[in-house]
């Protein structure tokens, strides 16, 4: 099967990853039928829109629909090709919730024919292509499926797993030049996976099988996650020493072989702060290390509640009472820029933070029109109002409006800086705390 024999592809999931992988596709002239539960999603992109936010995304969809390539349905239709782009999330235990995989494989099965091929892009844990061919062959019985004792000459449709490797807000671009790892489960099905993909993938197509394509991707968010840890326990050891954590990272990275990163609240998304606990969940014995930074990057937003609380009373001890305290809290999205708030630790910061206290509470989130449910007690308003009212300005995401945030600071406000946007030298709200407390007590009992 060539690239020019694949007439048309079936996205099963529009979301981050779905909707422009079908858009890419729809731009290189290739007839995507796109499928999603979401019906407002579906109506949304019919209409030539997003209901995302992704840089470049809104024209090439808008092209790939005027153009007639692009249609979005909520039930599967025939294609040559299936991709399954759907969320992989974890129960409560930290166990791999695959449902979301196994309703999108029986919902494509009565239309699966012979030639097709089935990629999987979620996320998943090893392992996770191949429980879905038992999900395809036990839905569609009169047709052949790849296993370890099948050769290619026995099977009828192809299955592969190829992850996604994108950065949110250059999806559009990095789904075009980044490398692409195709697991297939046989060396058939990796070759014409690679088919599919060369399509519009400029990058190299690396071929592996299925199950290391699996690892990989979990490799390299648990290795990001390991490194975000070092940083954020570097945060917590720092407030203990009474020493400014940016500074000393920026002194050690001058290093030549050594690259910190910056602290932050925590992790968040849909893929570092939930992936490394694929790799746990299958060899818990074995994973110490990945555990132990899950463990240290969950614990970060609960220090930061922390701090914001005691900001609050130091608030309080300079004359206000609690239902008077306004804190202003700086951004929602779990990374700078974007407004994906999945995973976020900034909103399960200000989500705890509004539940615990009776004061007044402004939120600053640029790149969203409406505050979550979980926030109902707070108000949504423009960076200038909140620094204009507030007593205490927490910046729990490092958006590009809030660079400048030191200049436009009240010398009365009380900051808690999760992600160094605010020159910390200058604003020790942790390791300080204690003295200004005491010294806010001695001035409140002199004015007595």
């Amino acid at each position: 099967m060539s690239s020019q024999s694949i007439k048309r592809v079936s996205v099963i999931g529009l979301g981050y990853i779905g909707l422009p992988t079908a858009a890419l596709f729809a731009s290189r002239q290739v007839q995507v039928i796109g499928v999603d539960i979401n019906q407002h999603a579906v109506d949304t992109i019919n209409q030539g829109r997003i209901h995302i936010v992704e840089p470049e995304l809104d024209k090439v969809v808008k092209e790939a629909v005027d153009g007639g390539y692009l249609r979005a349905t909520t039930q599967p239709e025939p294609a040559d090709a299936y991709l399954i782009a759907v969320p992989t999330p974890f129960r409560e235990n930290h166990e791999p919730d695959l449902s979301y995989i196994e309703a999108a494989a029986k919902a494509i099965a009565p239309q699966l024919a012979r030639g097709n091929i089935v990629i999987l892009e979620s996320t998943s844990p090893v392992g996770a292509t191949e429980q879905m061919v038992q999900w395809l062959a036990e839905a569609r019985p009169d047709l052949r499926f790849p296993t370890k004792d099948t050769g290619d000459g026995e099977i009828d449709v192809h299955v592969a797993y190829c992850p996604e490797r994108v950065l949110p807000g250059q999806v559009v671009r990095e789904l075009v030049e980044n490398d692409r790892i195709i697991g297939g489960l046989t060396q058939e099905s990796s070759n014409r996976a690679c088919q599919v993909y060369r399509i519009f993938v400029r990058g190299k197509l690396l071929v592996t099988d299925a199950r290391t394509a699996e690892m990989s991707k979990l490799t390299e968010n648990a290795f990001r996650d390991v490194n975000i840890a070092f940083a954020n326990e570097l945060s917590l050891i720092c407030d203990k020493l009474d020493i400014n954590v940016w500074e000393l990272i920026d002194l050690a990275n001058h290093h030549p072989r050594v690259s910190i990163l910056r602290p932050g609240a925590g992790v968040g998304g849909h893929c570092i702060a939930v992936d490394p606990w694929f790799i746990v969940s299958k060899t818990p014995q074995q994973a110490r290390l990945v555990q132990t930074a899950r463990t240290v990057n969950d614990s970060k937003p609960h220090w930061v509640v922390e701090e914001i609380q005691g900001a609050s009373a130091l608030a309080r001890l300079q004359g206000k009472k609690e239902e008077d305290v306004k804190i202003a809290l700086l951004g929602l999205a779990f990374k700078p820029d974007i407004d994906d708030l999945r995973e976020s630790p900034a909103l399960h910061i200000a989500t705890e933070i509004v539940a615990k206290h009776r004061g007044q509470f402004l939120v600053v989130e640029p790149n969203v029109e409406a505050l979550p449910a979980s926030l109902s007690g707070a108000r949504l308003v423009s960076l200038e109002e909140a620094i204009a009212q507030a007593d205490v300005v927490a910046v729990l995401v490092a958006h590009t409006p809030f660079q400048g945030l030191r200049a436009v600071l009240r010398d009365a406000q009380i900051v808690v800086d999760a992600v160094g946007v605010v020159d910390s030298k200058a604003i020790a709200i942790s390791a300080g705390f204690e003295e200004a407390q005491n010294e806010a007590a001695a001035t409140t009992a002199r004015a007595a």
